[in-house]
């Protein structure tokens, strides 16, 4: 019986007395030779033969991919204690509270309602919340947008706090300002979030322009050297970090089909796919998981991966805590200092680097080396200025 299994990566799942058994293994026919074995005399080692009744798997080509299909797998089976069995790790994000009357940023790994009334953003995922408060502090020194975490009453009398005293918070505490102005400076940080810093260098940039066309030389090499402190922030950013509800990727990965890949798609912090990806043009049989692409002209390889694209979405909205558990899963693989497999993501037109995303497969299918992952700092973030 056990040479009826491939001896390679699957999910498994064993049916028989009580609760089924589901795991992911590496090699499916040595997993099953150790469970449903002979057991043997004065062993320790766990043995399901006298109580397994049938036995079900799916092959998979790569960990990612059976990370996928694990989790829902026990999703279905454990729907109360999934979370635990898997030890997900949510995703750390930055989140900016523009439901409050005067907004701030946070982070967390939780992810609010979801409603239309709620306009809160969330922007990651990060490997670490040490990451995620790093980069949101380095961040927020550009900006006088307040950090403090109490809902606003604003006095004045009231005597503000360091970060007033030094110019760095428009106070808003005790009308240092108006809300126009402390909105305007929100939506500044709100965009510099949703450009990955570029409309901050490029603001930046215009500045130091201008003053150096009106010869205001001292002024110039002053913002000058903010550019400077910029760059080192904007470099320990990864290409990943975005509105999540903006985060759309392609993720490829090892096809246990042969001549195959598999192809995943993060939308709407929600996973898509697996599809299968065939490297030879051809057509497939009716009930073929695989894209069908069925045309009298030879088509591109271009095309056919923006075909399969369309395959993918948009997946149907799932609840805030499935969000955070696909997030988790993603940030768990991206951030894996030898990762297997490639990711691409649509720029804020929907635009797909279809030519990189050809020659990104190609690599994936020849088992060549992947995209490295960026590295970024694990210091904690301070906590105030001193």
């Amino acid at each position: 019986m056990f040479q009826e299994f491939p001896a390679a990566a699957a999910v498994f799942l064993l049916r028989g007395d009580g609760e089924p058994y589901i795991s992911k293994t590496a090699n499916l026919r040595r997993r099953m030779q150790r469970l449903l074995g002979r057991p043997a005399e004065h062993s320790r080692r766990l043995n399901l033969r006298a109580r397994v009744r049938e036995i079900e798997f799916t092959a998979t080509g790569s960990d990612f991919e059976s990370q996928v299909v694990l989790y829902r797998l026990l999703r279905a089976n454990f729907p109360r204690t999934y979370a635990a069995r898997l030890r997900l790790r949510p995703a750390p994000l930055v989140k900016l509270h523009l439901e409050n009357e005067y907004p701030r940023a946070s982070v967390t790994t939780r992810l609010g309602r979801l409603s239309p009334q709620v306009s809160n953003l969330y922007y990651g995922p990060f490997p670490s919340r040490a990451a995620a408060e790093k980069f949101a502090s380095d961040a927020l020194d550009f900006f006088k947008m307040r950090r403090c975490v109490d809902d606003l009453h604003p006095d004045p009398a009231f005597p503000g706090c360091v970060y007033s005293e030094m110019k760095m918070c428009l106070a808003p505490c005790f009308k240092g300002c108006s809300d126009a102005d402390y909105h305007a400076e929100v939506a500044r940080v709100r965009a510099f979030f949703d450009t990955a810093g570029e409309s901050l260098a490029r603001e930046l940039g215009e500045q130091r322009e201008r003053a150096s066309a009106e010869t205001a030389f001292e002024e110039a090499a002053a913002i000058h050297t903010r550019i400077e402190k910029l760059q080192p922030v904007l470099a320990q950013l990864p290409e990943i970090v975005r509105n999540i509800d903006h985060l759309d990727a392609i993720i490829i990965q090892p096809s246990a089909e042969p001549g195959a890949v598999s192809l995943f798609r993060f939308q709407n912090a929600q996973m898509i796919g697996p599809v299968l990806f065939r490297i030879e043009r051809h057509l497939e049989a009716p009930d073929s998981p695989a894209v069908q692409i069925q045309s009298a002209r030879p088509q591109s390889m271009e095309s056919r991966v923006e075909a399969v694209i369309y395959s993918l979405g948009p997946p149907q909205a799932d609840s805030a805590a499935a969000r955070v558990e696909h997030l988790a899963i993603l940030k768990r693989w991206y951030y894996r200092s030898h990762r297997v497999g490639e990711i691409f993501f649509a720029d804020d037109k929907g635009s797909w680097p279809l030519r990189r995303m050809v020659r990104g497969i190609g690599r994936v299918y020849k088992g060549e080396n992947s995209q490295a992952p960026t590295a970024f700092p694990l210091t904690e973030a301070p906590s105030s200025p001193s």
